[in-house]
């Protein structure tokens, strides 16, 4: 198994807070996530900002596309994004138009989704996905079990490279450590601590730790 990336989800409401964050722990991470609240807020300027302070990282646009895929790519790949979120509920049609524009599409899983579609995702070039816990959901109570983690595995067997967020913290990395996982993501988990620079290299010290 090849060792996870860690993803920083910047989930601000504003672009002055994120870039503030983002700084501390911009340069210990893998992925720099310009989130969905972010992106409603601050829009392709967010993306710019965050393709400038890092220019040899991956950048993320969580956008969970539903429609006009392939306009809502373009918009993202100009403003500096590599990759963008669309949601699961989206058409085939949709994820192809935006798979044309930029260099990967990542198919958030939320709600209720099937294998069947996973394999359609697949069969029209699809291959990363990401697997939620909800911000809703945690809210509610829900915790990280063995039919998330059955899930996660199948989505691997299958031929994703799945991607797992929310939640998250550096004791819940153990649960994942006979899976293949490409990504873990985290907001909060690091933005929200007392030392986020801290907190950043204790999620990749704890990843070098189990998976090498």
């Amino acid at each position: 198994m090849s060792r996870p990336n860690l993803q920083v989800a910047l989930d601000h409401s504003d672009l002055a807070s994120a870039i503030k964050d983002v700084v501390t722990v911009g340069d210990i991470v893998d992925i720099v996530e310009v989130g969905t609240i972010l992106c409603l807020q601050a829009g392709a300027e967010a993306v710019r900002c965050i393709r400038a302070l890092y220019p040899h990282k991956k950048v993320v646009a969580d956008t969970k596309c539903a429609d006009a895929g392939g306009t809502v790519a373009k918009n993202c790949r100009e403003s500096g994004a590599d990759w963008m979120t669309v949601i699961c509920c989206a058409t085939i049609p949709t994820m192809k138009a935006a798979a044309k524009e930029v260099e990967e599409v990542q198919v958030e899983l939320y709600g209720d989704w099937t294998y069947e579609q996973a394999q359609n995702w697949l069969d029209a070039g699809i291959t990363q996905a990401i697997y939620h816990q909800s911000r809703d959901a945690l809210l509610a109570g829900e915790t990280w079990g063995e039919k998330d983690l059955a899930k996660v595995k199948k989505l691997i067997e299958m031929g994703f490279r799945v991607s797992v967020t929310g939640g998250l913290d550096v004791e819940t990395l153990k649960l994942f450590k006979n899976l293949d996982v490409y990504t873990f993501i985290t907001g909060r988990g690091i933005t929200a601590s007392a030392d986020p620079q801290k907190a950043a290299q204790d999620f990749q010290d704890e990843i070098k730790r189990i998976w090498g």
